[in-house]
């Protein structure tokens, strides 16, 4: 792994853990009487960490079971809107286009009559 992808993740890794201390210190914290946790807050501060934690891996479970096809779907998309691209700019670069029926159409247009006179 590269070191811009390290530090990536390491910026992530820590993104998530001070978002998480900030949730569960404003939910869990009442009492700044004492320098240590009391035993309420200690066990509010496991729960709070512990439903974050599982909810971050079931996030980052799904996210890895639909990325593969997400990307697929774009790619998908992307090739589709390449070959359409592609053959816009064959038709419009085709030489001896002629005669092709669009062209060789009568026209309906109507002649202008000129200045109307009151």
């Amino acid at each position: 792994m590269d070191p811009d992808q390290q530090l990536r993740n390491l910026r992530d890794f820590l993104l998530v853990y001070n978002r998480m201390t900030e949730i569960c210190f404003q939910r869990c914290t009442s009492n700044f009487n004492y320098r240590n946790l009391t035993m309420d807050e200690e066990r509010c501060v496991d729960n709070c960490a512990g439903k974050l934690i599982r909810t971050n891996h079931r996030l980052m479970g799904t996210y890895v079971q639909l990325m593969p096809l997400m990307v697929q779907r774009r790619m998908e998309e992307m090739e589709s809107k390449a070959a359409e691209n592609a053959k816009a700019a064959e038709a419009e670069a085709a030489p001896g286009t002629i005669g092709t029926g669009a062209e060789a159409a009568p026209s309906a247009e109507v002649p202008n009559p000129g200045p109307e006179t009151p």
